[in-house]
C-alpha cells in the first residue's frame, strides 16, 4: 500500500478535532493569528526561522517521518506479521492515518482514555496493551463493542475478569474481547506463570458476554536477546493453551513488541503466523530518535532489513554564554526528554543562518527552562540557535501539544497536533 505523508487524508473517517492555533501554543508565535491558520501553516510557505514560530519548537521532519513509516510497514509486510504500533508514543491523529494508511492492523493505547481519543478520531481498530478495570470504561467498551468497533484489552487477575464481565452484563447486547496477559517474576502487568495465565483465560471463557481473543505480553525490561527468545516462546506456549478457547471462526492472536526487540518477536512468534494473527506492537519508531532507540533498534542487528532515522528535533537558542566552555540553552525539562538521555547538540545556527556542526558540545545539566551545554571547543553565542537531537519519543511528543513538520529546507509544510 503506498504512503501518504504527514497530514494526508487518505484514510477515510479518521478525524482530528478542530484547529485553534493561538498564542496558547508553545512553539508558535501567536501575535497575529492569520499568519497561523491551518492553510498557512500547511502551504509550504513559512520557513521555520523566520515565520511565526518562538524558540524552543520541537519540529518533525517529513521526509523521515514517511521514510520510518515506510521501512516498518515494509518490514512487517515481507514477515507476515500484522502491525498495531503504539499510539501512545505520538497521540497524533495524522500520524495514525499514516500508519494506517501504510498498512497497520490497527493502533495500540496504554489507557482508556487514549482508546476512547483513538475512538474519537475514527481509527477502527484499537488494542488496549493494559488492564482495564474502571467500571464507566468497561460499560463504554461493551457499548462500542456491540456496535462492531474493534477493540481488546488484557486481564491478569480474577478481578479483572469479574469487572468485564460484570460490565459486559450491564450493557444490552454488550460483549468484550479480552486477551490474558503474560507477564514475568518481577515484572510489570501480567500473569507469572503460563499455568496461572491458562487457567484464567478458562474462566474469562467461560463467563457470558467475554470473549477471550488470545495471549499477550511486553517483553521490555528483560535484559538480552536469549531473555527475551525465551519467554516468547512461553508466550507461544500460552498461546497454544488458549486457542481451544477462541470462539469459532476467529484467528487467536499472539502479541508483544516494543521497538528494542522486534527481531526477536519476529524470529520467534512469526512462524505462527498460519493459526495465529501475530500483531507486533512498536510504536516508537515513527519518529525513532537520537538516543536510546538510535542505540536498540534492531535494525543496528540487521542493516539489511532497513533503517531508521530521528525525525524530532528540538530547536533552543543560546541564552547566554556566562563562562568560559558553558553555554546554556533556552530549552529544559519542560521541552525534551530526559528520562533516559540527555538531548544531544547536534547542529548550530549562526546569526548568519549558516548551518556548522555542533561537534563535541554536550548537554550535561537541565533545568526546567535551560540546558547547560559544556562547549567542549565548539563557539556558542548568545542569539545562535542550535538543533537538539532527542532520545526516547514517548516522552517528547507529550511535551508539545503543536508540532510544525518541516521538509528538508525547513520549510513548514504541515502541523501535528497531539491529544494526551
Amino acid at each position: 500500500m503506498n504512503h501518504a505523508g504527514p497530514g494526508s487524508t487518505a484514510l477515510p473517517g479518521l478525524i482530528e478535532p478542530p484547529e485553534n492555533f493561538g498564542p496558547f501554543d508553545k512553539g508558535l508565535w501567536g501575535t497575529d493569528p492569520s499568519a497561523l491558520s491551518p492553510d498557512a501553516l500547511r502551504g509550504g510557505e513559512l520557513d521555520l526561522f523566520s515565520g511565526p514560530f518562538a524558540y524552543p519548537v520541537m519540529v518533525a521532519r517529513q521526509s523521515v517521518l514517511t521514510a520510518n513509516i515506510a521501512t516498518m510497514s515494509a518490514y512487517t509486510r515481507r514477515h507476515g506479521v500484522l502491525f498495531a504500533p503504539h499510539g501512545k508514543t505520538s497521540m497524533a491523529p495524522k500520524l495514525f492515518a499514516d500508519q494506517l494508511t501504510a498498512g497497520a492492523w490497527g493502533i495500540t493505547v496504554a489507557t482508556a482514555n487514549q482508546a476512547l481519543a483513538a475512538r474519537a478520531f475514527g481509527v477502527p481498530r484499537v488494542f488496549l496493551a493494559n488492564e482495564l478495570l474502571d467500571p464507566r470504561a468497561l460499560r463504554w467498551a461493551a457499548e462500542q463493542t456491540a456496535q462492531g468497533w474493534g477493540f481488546v484489552f488484557y486481564i491478569d487477575s480474577p478481578e479483572g475478569v469479574e469487572a468485564a464481565a460484570r460490565a459486559a452484563a450491564e450493557v444490552p447486547g454488550g460483549r468484550l474481547d479480552v486477551l490474558v496477559e503474560l507477564g514475568r517474576p518481577g515484572g510489570r502487568t501480567g500473569c507469572r506463570t503460563v499455568a496461572r495465565a491458562a487457567d484464567l483465560a478458562r474462566s474469562a471463557a467461560a463467563r457470558p458476554g467475554l470473549s477471550v481473543v488470545g495471549a499477550a505480553g511486553y517483553e521490555g525490561g528483560l535484559p538480552d536477546a536469549e531473555a527475551v527468545s525465551a519467554w516468547l516462546r512461553e508466550l507461544a506456549s500460552l498461546a497454544d493453551a488458549v486457542a481451544p478457547l477462541v470462539p469459532e471462526g476467529r484467528l487467536p492472536i499472539v502479541s508483544a513488541g516494543g521497538s528494542a526487540w522486534f527481531d526477536a518477536v519476529v524470529d520467534v512468534l512469526g512462524p505462527l503466523r498460519d493459526r495465529r494473527q501475530v500483531v507486533l506492537r512498536s510504536g516508537a519508531y515513527v519518529s525513532h530518535d537520537d538516543g536510546f532507540y538510535s542505540r536498540a533498534t534492531p535494525f543496528r542487528r540487521h542493516p539489511e532489513e532497513g533503517g531508521l532515522a530521528g525525525a524530532l528535533e528540538v530547536w533552543a537558542q543560546v541564552v547566554s554564554a556566562p563562562e568560559p566552555g558553558l553555554a546554556v540553552l533556552g530549552a529544559g525539562r519542560r521541552d525534551v526528554p530526559f528520562d533516559i538521555d540527555l538531548p544531544v547538540p547536534l547542529e548550530v545556527r549562526g546569526a548568519d543562518g549558516v548551518l556548522r556542526p555542533a561537534g563535541d558540545a554536550a548537554v550535561v545539566k537541565l533545568d526546567d527552562q535551560h540546558a547547560y551545554v559544556e562547549t567542549r571547543g565548539t563557539a556558542l553565542v548568545p542569539g545562535e540557535a542550535v538543533r537538539l537531537g532527542i532520545s526516547h519519543p514517548c516522552t517528547a511528543f507529550d511535551k508539545w501539544r503543536v508540532i510544525p513538520v518541516v521538509d528538508d529546507e525547513y520549510r513548514v509544510v504541515d502541523v501535528l497536533r497531539t491529544y494526551f
